[in-house]
């Protein structure tokens, strides 16, 4: 038997209020779990264990089930998630492609 994940409260906490307002945004759209199952490509399963905020459940469908139902994912001070995706990714471009530990001590006393 494979030994259970732990997960920081943080994670914990991150994912029951992901579930919840997935949960909020799907009834007031008014759709059962079969039908956000449908529109989502997976199963009532998958979606009971997504607003449970089950953390194995893989963070492709959980932000597909976040989309369909209007959640709001990266809403950053009102920029577009492209905007915040291209100066994620200028800032990315800016540090070490590979960051290595240092295998010895520099000595800087002169």
């Amino acid at each position: 038997m494979a030994k259970a994940r732990a997960y920081s409260r943080y994670s914990t906490e991150s994912a029951s209020l992901l579930g919840k307002l997935i949960k909020l945004g799907r009834k007031q759209h008014r759709w059962s779990e079969n039908e956000l199952a449908d529109r989502a490509g997976i199963s009532r399963a998958t979606v009971q264990k997504i607003e449970k905020g089950d953390l194995t459940c893989t963070i492709g469908l959980v932000f597909e089930a976040a989309t369909l139902v209007g959640v709001n994912l990266f809403d950053i001070e009102n920029m577009s998630l492209t905007a915040h995706l291209e100066r994620t990714n200028d800032k990315i471009a800016l540090l070490p492609k590979a960051i290595h530990k240092s295998r010895k001590d520099v000595d800087d006393e002169f």
